[in-house]
């Protein structure tokens, strides 16, 4: 289902509408990075970082987009996956540009650069709508597709492919005008608030390792578990790291996630209480993270078969 969000820009009488679908991927969230956009068969761009985040991939697919389609006559509409991108651009960026690029709490925006980049990118014909991801959008799959390869190119250590690029611009790729800086996870939040809190950034990972995407590549997970890590699955058997990055891939079936109660133990402790639900029935789950430094690791999972 494709839902409406509500911008500024309206459509023109009479004025053609392109359509475009912007994307990124992270692995690991901070870990190998990627982004794309998706017109066509033969406009379309990607890139990405050996090291960068869900939302600075989802900004820079947007960003590229913008800048290589500036010089474009025709009404954009833009299809995100990503709230935050589209909030980030449609309603909190005004706010910040009066307060220095600083959030209501005084701290500096994240990812400020690309914000300031976006910011002069934007124009009166540019419309943003939300699409679900991983939900049937034709354009919405072709730049996830794009965004995770150039993710998955610089886990392998190359460069992925940067694509065509949009007729009449400026090749597109991984450089842009600002330098691109981590400072912290991010989660991909389908939430309204500008704060993003642990419990948020918690839940987001929590769902990463359900993707097929994660799973699929053993040291992507490895990164988001604790070295001391231990799980008491489903059968009541105990298993070990190593045991569980030798035998992951893929879920056979789609998992859903519903969150039942998150609780913070700590000021780096987060247990996560969720109820997984699929063909085979469902599952009563609890997940306690651990920070370390900057970065959330999961220390703990439990599984309990629900009757």
């Amino acid at each position: 289902m494709v839902l409406p969000v509500l911008v500024p820009a309206r459509p023109r009488l009479g004025c053609m509408t392109l359509e475009a679908a912007a994307d990124g991927s992270a692995l690991g969230n901070p870990g190998p990075a990627g982004w794309g956009w998706y017109v066509d068969a033969d406009r379309w761009a990607s890139g990405g970082w050996e090291r960068g985040t869900n939302n600075m991939g989802e900004l820079t697919a947007v960003l590229d987009l913008l800048q290589q389609t500036g010089d474009l006559e025709e009404d954009l509409l833009v299809y995100c996956d990503s709230q935050y991108a589209i909030k980030s651009i449609t309603q909190w960026m005004p706010g910040w540009k009066h307060k220095g690029w600083r959030k209501g709490d005084g701290k500096p925006v994240a990812n400020v650069e690309i914000m300031k980049a976006l910011d002069a990118a934007m124009r009166p014909n540019v419309r943003f709508q939300w699409v679900k991801g991983h939900a049937g959008h034709g354009l919405n799959e072709e730049a996830d597709r794009l965004a995770n390869a150039a993710a998955q190119a610089y886990a392998a250590g190359r460069e992925p492919e940067a694509g065509p690029g949009f007729a009449g611009a400026s090749p597109g790729g991984s450089e842009h005008a600002f330098e691109v800086t981590t400072r912290q996870p991010e989660a991909d939040l389908f939430s309204l608030s500008e704060e993003v809190s642990d419990e948020d950034q918690v839940v987001a990972l929590e769902r990463s390792l359900l993707s097929d995407e994660l799973r699929a590549d053993p040291a992507d997970v490895a990164g988001l578990l604790h070295p001391s890590w231990q799980e008491v699955g489903r059968s009541g058997r105990l298993r070990t790291r190593e045991q569980l990055l030798a035998e992951i891939a893929p879920l056979a079936e789609p998992v859903e996630l519903e969150v039942v109660d998150t609780q913070r133990l700590g000021p780096d402790l987060v247990l996560v209480l969720w109820r997984g639900s699929g063909d085979g029935g469902s599952t009563l789950r609890s997940s306690l993270w651990q920070r370390t430094g900057q970065q959330w690791r999961q220390r703990f999972h439990q599984a309990t078969p629900e009757g």
